[in-house]
């Protein structure tokens, strides 16, 4: 009985220390988990908050695009996760009838910059304007090329993440209303 009490002791003690050797040794998920880049980096931040999500697309147009974005190849025009519904069928439209007329889109270039290619690009400000629980306004200040350009963008909050609802230039075009006189010719 004895022998089998030392034993038992025995296991524990080494149970315990195999226990505590574990403990010292980082878990998988405690390891760094790599930083998202591109669209990922973009997603995870509309889901934080509307700021964070500017910055986010901001900081996207001023990375070096040295690889493919996974992400990019499976986006088609009007299901893009950056832009709201609305949005999103406003330019499904205006690439259907694009290619009906056998033209380039409206929106054939980035409307967050208003450029193809973003070079020497640089966020310089963003201010927020809350507009309600689900909707807010940025206002851009960046450089492009050597010139400072402002942009203003609406975000409405759909499901879990912020989504951009227009964008607005330096001359005051709205991108919506633009893509929405698309729409309207179209159905006539």
């Amino acid at each position: 009985m004895r022998l089998q009490a030392l034993a038992t002791a025995a296991v524990l003690a080494l149970a315990a220390a195999a226990c505590s050797e574990q403990k010292s040794a980082p878990a998988a998920a405690e390891t760094a988990a790599p930083a998202l880049t591109g669209r990922a980096a973009v997603y995870a931040a509309g889901e934080k908050d509307a700021e964070a999500f500017v910055r986010a697309l901001y900081a996207r147009a001023a990375a070096p695009q040295t690889t493919p974005d996974p992400a990019e190849a499976t986006i088609t025009p009007g299901r893009d996760p950056l832009y709201s519904r609305t949005m999103n069928a406003l330019i499904g439209v205006d690439d259907r009838e694009a290619k009906r007329k056998k033209r380039a889109p409206h929106l054939d270039d980035d409307p967050l910059c208003g450029c193809r290619d973003a070079e020497a690009f640089a966020l310089k400000s963003v201010t927020m304007t809350p507009d309600g629980p689900r909707a807010a306004t940025a206002e851009i200040v960046f450089t492009n090329r050597g010139q400072d350009q402002r942009r203003t963008l609406k975000l409405l909050k759909e499901g879990p993440m912020w989504r951009i609802a227009d964008v607005i230039d330096d001359k005051g075009g709205s991108l919506h209303d633009e893509l929405m006189a698309i729409a309207e010719k179209a159905e006539s």
